[in-house]
């Protein structure tokens, strides 16, 4: 069970609210260099018509699917790194370290953003290399903490892809030209950055995290993923860690690469044609899936004890042939099932909540089925399955997209 600490609920909501704040520094960053090197909506501001040009190059045909797969193998390894290495370099340099480098990236796309250049692939690395190593720690330091204080992180990232949704989508409405949009966003994202450092630089000085750190860290116990592999004790957390790998392989192997080639049947060249894939997708799939993680701060139901919660995350699996039944375009071998915006509409809103409260309930479980000293470790394990799932999901997201 967990540690009761006798601090006053101004201190915990404190805690709470940066966590909150470094969830939405750790995502946003990520979601607004998608949306602006994204070359079929972005670029549909400036024209007024929905990107799908024959014209299109191989990489702009493929860009979900590739972009995805790119961001994702080094968010993977450095997750992985992360988790071995955790007790040896220390978390403020981890955390620090990492949004000062992730802020000076930003900073300097800012300047150069006028600069007519492809994505750079040591941009990618950068940027999802840090953010991996951010995140594991995060994750890991909410570990110690009660189950309910992972919530804030996994909703702060939530938010993260609702802010970017909304971005896209004003871009688009203004006719904003691509570069004036994606300075827009790495300024955006620079602000966010710096008030996330400010947030954790105030974190040690809270009394109801300095318990937590300090009561539930026993002398000597400093494992990484190895040795709590090694132990054999609590297997929950494995199941738990393959649920959150599972729940993630499936959300990255359709969203976007599938889902954002759906097309309208109803728009006939309307303005809902412009507007079909950044509202229905994007923007619906965020808020579902930020209101899904946000849920889990009053609800956790199943248990984590019950075996319903891995049933409900196979379950989902549904959702591949579904979205492949939709009107994505262009098709060779499936035929479309579901032919009405409505189906797809309804689809992504069970999709994504589904994704967004059931991957949340698995991370805040995780750390709480190991021993208390245990716990950043198990946080940071987690974090690297949920990793694998994003880019087990990437890389079949190419078969999913291929097979239609």
């Amino acid at each position: 069970s967990d540690t009761v600490c006798p601090v006053s609920p101004c201190r915990y909501r404190g805690v709470w609210l940066i966590f909150f704040m470094l969830g939405l520094g750790t995502l946003l960053p990520w979601n607004f260099f998608m949306t602006a090197t994204r070359p079929s909506l972005v670029s549909s501001a400036a024209n007024g018509t929905s990107g799908d040009g024959e014209q299109r190059s191989v990489l702009e045909a493929k860009f979900n699917n590739v972009m995805t797969l790119c961001a994702m193998v080094p968010l993977l390894l450095f997750t992985c790194l992360n988790s071995f290495l955790h007790s040896l370099v220390p978390q403020k340099l981890r955390v620090m370290g990492s949004l000062a480098v992730i802020m000076a990236v930003f900073m300097v796309t800012a300047v150069l953003v006028k600069v007519p250049m492809e994505p750079l692939p040591l941009y990618v690395l950068f940027l999802f290399a840090f953010g991996a190593i951010l995140q594991g720690s995060l994750f890991g330091m909410a570990g110690p903490l009660p189950a309910s204080y992972t919530t804030p992180i996994m909703s702060g990232q939530g938010l993260a892809g609702t802010f970017a949704a909304f971005a896209m989508i004003c871009a688009i409405a203004s006719g904003s030209e691509m570069q004036d949009a994606a300075f827009g966003y790495f300024i955006t994202a620079c602000g966010v950055i710096f008030l996330s450092i400010l947030s954790y630089i105030m974190l040690p000085k809270l009394e109801f995290f300095q318990f937590y750190q300090e009561s539930e860290r026993a002398p000597d116990s400093e494992e990484n993923m190895l040795d709590l592999m090694k132990t054999g004790r609590n297997p929950e957390i494995w199941l738990l860690a393959l649920s959150v790998c599972f729940t993630f392989t499936v959300t990255i192997g359709t969203f976007p690469a599938v889902t954002a080639d759906v097309k309208s049947t109803i728009a006939d060249g309307g303005s809902w044609e412009l507007y079909f894939i950044p509202v229905s997708c994007f923007l619906l799939f965020n808020l579902c899936d930020w209101a899904g993680r946000s849920l889990t701060a009053v609800c956790t139901w199943p248990g984590r004890d019950s075996l319903l919660l891995p049933a409900l995350i196979g379950g989902r699996l549904v959702f591949v042939p579904l979205f492949m039944l939709c009107n994505v375009q262009p098709r060779f071998t499936l035929p479309v099932y579901f032919h009405h915006d409505a189906w797809f509409i309804l689809f992504m809103l069970l999709f994504a909540f589904s994704n967004g409260y059931l991957a949340s309930l698995c991370m805040c479980f995780g750390p709480k089925k190991v021993l208390p000293h245990e716990a950043e470790t198990a946080g940071a394990i987690m974090a690297f399955f949920l990793s694998l799932g994003l880019a087990l999901g990437a890389a079949l997201s190419f078969l999913f997209r291929g097979l239609i």
